[in-house]
């Protein structure tokens, strides 16, 4: 596919980027198949002396186990380079709802992480606030915990709200649907959405890494969550159409992004 560029309302030059931050599952690889344009990419950025953060929405694993597999396709890096919706999540829990008790609906790996953080789990019976995040393992216990909280007016967190998740074999339902489901029943929406596309994870990272927002570039492969995150913060916004959104998807988006480009080695050229 050949690279395409959109024509919006410049924020900058991609060359004046310090700080790329990449999507995971869509951008640099899809389930577990690196794409041949991801390490050119950020060998390029190293030899610029660029920063890069790995970013997901995919609150199901923890940091752990994404920094093991992105050890296993060849990208070695370290808990600074990554930031996921679980992590954002509990630091916002921690300031807004420090020492509540959560019920949390997740996987193993994102009840570790929350433990390990130091915050409170418990039965829905006896929690504070309902927090969901991508559930591989949901099961009707689950989601009726999830209806108790809420029916009560307890607060209602997600990690995220992306409706599919992207594999090698197509697509599976992501926590979107399980929103949908509880709004179906209750007529109720999360009070707060942690990840993309609120801008929870540009300040984190502009914190982490001692830059300006202005010097910021959202590079992912979904409108509704990358690109929205970024125009809605105002910094570069670069859209991948090597995942879920494909170039006829532009024709009648309210978003936009700045760039639009078939994969990473188009930005690899314009650095």
């Amino acid at each position: 596919m050949n690279s395409t560029m959109s024509i919006t309302t410049p924020i900058g030059n991609i060359c004046d980027i310090e700080l790329f931050m990449l999507d995971m599952d869509g951008t640099i690889y899809l389930g577990d198949s690196l794409f041949d344009c991801t390490i050119p990419f950020l060998d390029k950025l190293k030899e610029k002396k660029i920063d890069y953060l790995f970013l997901t929405n995919n609150s199901s694993k923890d940091k752990k186990e994404y920094l093991a597999k992105l050890s296993r396709l060849g990208i070695e890096t370290d808990a600074k380079q990554l930031l996921t919706s679980g992590d954002v999540t509990i630091e916002y829990i921690k300031e807004h709802y420090p020492n509540q008790k959560v019920f949390l609906v997740g996987t193993t790996a994102l009840e570790r992480a929350f433990a390990e953080a130091g915050l409170i789990l418990s039965e829905y019976e006896k929690a504070d606030l309902v927090v969901v995040g991508f559930d591989t393992s949901l099961n009707y216990e689950k989601l009726n915990g999830i209806y108790q909280m809420v029916m009560k007016q307890k607060p209602y967190l997600c990690t995220h709200p992306d409706m599919v998740c992207p594999t090698e074999d197509g697509y599976i339902p992501d926590i979107g649907a399980t929103i949908a489901y509880v709004e179906s029943i209750t007529g109720r929406l999360p009070d707060s959405i942690i990840g993309k596309p609120k801008r929870y994870m540009i300040d984190a990272a502009a914190e982490r890494f001692d830059v300006s927002p202005e010097r910021i570039a959202m590079v992912g492969d979904r409108l509704y969550t990358d690109i929205a995150m970024a125009v809605d913060a105002g910094i570069m916004s670069i859209l991948v159409l090597s995942g879920e959104t494909k170039a006829e998807d532009l024709k009648d988006s309210p978003i936009q992004p700045v760039f639009t480009f078939a994969d990473l080695s188009s930005i690899t050229n314009e650095l």
